[in-house]
C-alpha cells in the first residue's frame, strides 16, 4: 500500500484522533459498506487474522493477536490481576522471590521485530530507597528484539518510583501507537498515576504492515524457549474492559474495537490452563484466569 504524507501533519492529527477517534460496537450485519459498519466489523480491504498460530514455549500465556495489516497501535483498559505463588517454586538465587511471575502487556511485530510493552509484577524501592526482597507492585517494562537494521535488542523498566507502581485490582488504560517512523509511544495511566515513553523500534514504520497483541501471562524465570515447568501458581482477577486497535485508513488513524473477528485466540501451551469469560454486550472484553496445574 502506498502511503504518502508528511510526518508532522500526521503526528498532529494523532493528537486530535486520540481524543476524538471513532468507536463502535460490533454489528452482526457485515454487509454494509458504511464506515461505521467497517469500523464495527471489518474494513473492506482488512486482512483477516490467522485461525491458529504456533505457541512460543516458556510461559503460560493468553494472547489475542491481530492480523498483519495496516495497524498503527493498540490500546486497552484492564483490571490488574492477583498472582498466587507456588510456594515450593522459590528462587534460590533471589531470596523472597519465586520462579513464577505475572505480567499483562501489549506489543506487536513489524518487519520481524517483536515488542513486549506493559506491566510486570516487580520488586520496588521504598521511601528510603531500599529495594524489597519480594515483588510488590506492577511496574512498566519495555522490550524489543533486535532488527535487521542493526538495532540491538533492549529490555528496560520504568524508574522504581511509587508514582509508577500499580497494584492488583487497579483499573488502568495502556496503549502503544506509532507516532512517527521507528517511534512507538507507550502510555499507561490509572489510580491517579501516569507513565509515558517514546520507545525506539526500527522495524515499525507507516509503510510497513504490522500486527499488535494483548497478553496475560504467568512468566517463568530463566525458562524462555523451554517447555513450561509444572506449577501450582495461578493468576486471577484480570479483566480487559475494552480493547481497541488503531488503523491507518484514508489518511486517518481510526480507533476500532478489537473483537474476536480481529484477533487470533492463543492459549498457550494448552487451552486447559485458562478460564476465559467473554462479554456478550462488549465483544472486546473478557476476564482471564490462568492456572499452572488446571
Amino acid at each position: 500500500m502506498d502511503i504518502v504524507f508528511k510526518y508532522g501533519i500526521l503526528i498532529s492529527a494523532f493528537l486530535t484522533i486520540f481524543a476524538t477517534c471513532k468507536e463502535a460496537s460490533p454489528s452482526s450485519d457485515s454487509n454494509s459498506n458504511s464506515i461505521e459498519e467497517q469500523i464495527a466489523n471489518r474494513f473492506l480491504n482488512e486482512i483477516a487474522p490467522m485461525e491458529t498460530l504456533p505457541c512460543f514455549q516458556g510461559s503460560y500465556y493468553r494472547k489475542a493477536v491481530s492480523s498483519t495489516d495496516s495497524w498503527l497501535g493498540i490500546e486497552g483498559t484492564s483490571i490488574l490481576p492477583i498472582l498466587t505463588y507456588d510456594l515450593d517454586r522459590f528462587n534460590p538465587l533471589k531470596p523472597g522471590t519465586y520462579l513464577d511471575n505475572a505480567s499483562i502487556y501489549l506489543g506487536g511485530n513489524s518487519d520481524g521485530q517483536e515488542t513486549d510493552i506493559g506491566l510486570l509484577w516487580e520488586v520496588i524501592k521504598d521511601a528510603n530507597g531500599n529495594v524489597s526482597s519480594e515483588r510488590k507492585a506492577f511496574r512498566p517494562f519495555l522490550r524489543r528484539t533486535s532488527h535487521k537494521s542493526g538495532q540491538l535488542a533492549l529490555y528496560k523498566n520504568a524508574p522504581a518510583e511509587s508514582k509508577y507502581y500499580w497494584y492488583p485490582g487497579d483499573t488502568i488504560t495502556m496503549g502503544i501507537i506509532l507516532t512517527e517512523d521507528t517511534k512507538l509511544k507507550f502510555t499507561v495511566s490509572g489510580s491517579g498515576k501516569n507513565y509515558e515513553e517514546i520507545f525506539d523500534a526500527a522495524g515499525y514504520r507507516y509503510s510497513q504492515k504490522a500486527q499488535y497483541k494483548r497478553v496475560n501471562a504467568i512468566d517463568q524465570v530463566s525458562n524462555e524457549g523451554k517447555p513450561v515447568q509444572t506449577t501450582k501458581a495461578f493468576v486471577s482477577g484480570a479483566k480487559w474492559l475494552k480493547v481497541w486497535l488503531y488503523r491507518y485508513h484514508k489518511s486517518d488513524a481510526l480507533k476500532v474495537p478489537m473483537h474476536p473477528k480481529r484477533f487470533t485466540d492463543m492459549r498457550c501451551p494448552e487451552v486447559k490452563h485458562f478460564e476465559i469469560i467473554t462479554s456478550a454486550e462488549n465483544t472486546s472484553a473478557e476476564s482471564v484466569n490462568i492456572y499452572g496445574t488446571k
